[in-house]
């Protein structure tokens, strides 16, 4: 009898440590799960939240779904923090293990990382759109996409060259399309023995002869130097963007047939050779 009243005593010592035991932590994963699904339900909501504030602000549609997405990350990473600290685990320690594996994963993606950073800041930003006229890296064309990590541009002769975007937010930029104008810059050059007044009025009526000219600023007709050959006149007239090179085209061909036509040349450069015989 002794020894079944011992084990009796143990089983319901067994039953009450279990029952002690289900009760504590079926409460735990009860509110574990509970927090899991309202977390769930608020990383979505946020997720929502995020792209509806981002689509009716200013900021690029390529960045709405990547910090739509990042917002619901960082929730649920949250929630599963959280989660964790409901069974009774170290959060900090966790923390922790977090913050290391996010430090070696950024020293072992540093240049992806770099790309990425710089394509966050182009996007944000904006130093030019898709369809702009650049010139970056080394390379001139026409922006045919904004990625993430890359930037993609159409050169003059039609080839795709895909740039790291932190080579592009990290060195000068000239964007030739950003303004609504531009100047043509041409410098013409006549004789010495020619009449300066005679070739700066044939200038002009090539000037005043082209409809695609702006009125303001006003063109700039001068002498600018005397080179080793000819007598240079700058010309700088403005143009909207878009007619640019068409304009700056024409404009040098029509120069060269009036100021011809009004007598002036155009001098080849030339040099005097002197030979001096010696005893």
């Amino acid at each position: 009898m002794t020894v079944i009243a011992l084990q009796q005593a143990a089983v319901e010592g067994w039953l009450a440590a279990g029952r002690e035991m289900a009760i504590t932590y079926g409460a735990r994963v009860v509110g574990a799960i509970l927090v899991l699904l309202a977390g769930w339900w608020l990383a979505g909501r946020l997720r929502s939240w995020t792209r509806r504030t981002l689509e009716g602000s200013k900021v690029d549609e390529a960045l709405v779904p990547f910090l739509s997405s990042m917002a619901y990350a960082a929730t649920i990473v949250l929630v599963g923090v959280t989660v964790l600290g409901v069974f009774g685990i170290p959060t900090a320690s966790v923390v922790a293990v977090l913050g290391a594996a996010g430090l070696a994963v950024g020293l072992a993606f540093q240049g992806t990382l770099s790309n990425f950073a710089a394509g966050i800041m182009l996007l944000i930003f904006k130093p030019f759109d898709v369809g702009d006229f650049v010139e970056v890296a080394g390379v001139s064309g026409t922006v045919e996409g904004i990625r993430v990590f890359t930037t993609e541009i159409s050169t003059g002769d039609n080839v795709q060259v895909t740039v790291p975007n932190s080579q592009v937010f990290g060195t000068e930029l000239k964007n030739y399309t950003a303004n609504a104008t531009r100047r043509i810059d041409l410098t013409v050059g006549v004789g010495y023995g020619d009449d300066l007044d005679v070739a700066e009025r044939a200038i002009r009526d090539v000037l005043e002869a082209e409809d695609r000219l702006l009125e303001e600023p006003a063109p700039q007709v001068a002498v600018d130097s005397l080179g080793d050959s000819s007598v240079n006149f700058i010309v700088r007239p403005w143009v909207k963007t878009d007619d640019y090179w068409s304009t700056r085209r024409d404009l040098i061909r029509a120069l060269k047939e009036q100021v011809e036509a009004a007598g002036c040349g155009f001098p080849y450069p030339s040099r005097d050779v002197y030979i001096v015989e010696g005893g």
